[in-house]
């Protein structure tokens, strides 16, 4: 097993000097923790797994595809593989944990284009 608090998951992120951090890789998933401050811009491009986004804090609207919606803690989003997708109009500093399936860059050709 693996378990992660959430101030040491924070301080991982921090110490990567960037909004990303992977706290697990397996074959059939990965998770780590995605940070953006208020009136961030959210660099993301497309990726070639599912994500699933935890929202533990934070406030902003997300758009996938053709939709979108406000989001803040507690929400749950699915965001399919290879659906262009960006966290916009960041009005807290969003904390969110991220899990990929399969793992992040498991699949051939790596990141979408």
């Amino acid at each position: 097993m693996h378990a992660f608090t959430l101030a040491e998951a924070l301080a991982r992120q921090r110490a990567s000097g960037g909004p990303w951090t992977e706290l697990l890789s397996v074959p059939d998933l990965s998770f780590g923790l995605y940070v953006l401050p208020a009136g961030g811009t959210d660099p993301q491009s497309p990726h070639t797994e599912d994500e699933v986004y935890v929202v533990l804090a934070g406030r902003a609207r997300i758009t996938a595809g053709d939709e979108t919606i406000v989001c803040g803690p507690g929400d749950i989003l699915f965001v399919p593989a290879r659906v262009p997708h960006r966290f916009h109009d960041i009005s807290e500093e969003l904390r969110i944990v991220v899990v990929f399936g399969p793992a992040e860059h498991s699949r051939v050709g790596g990141a979408a284009e």
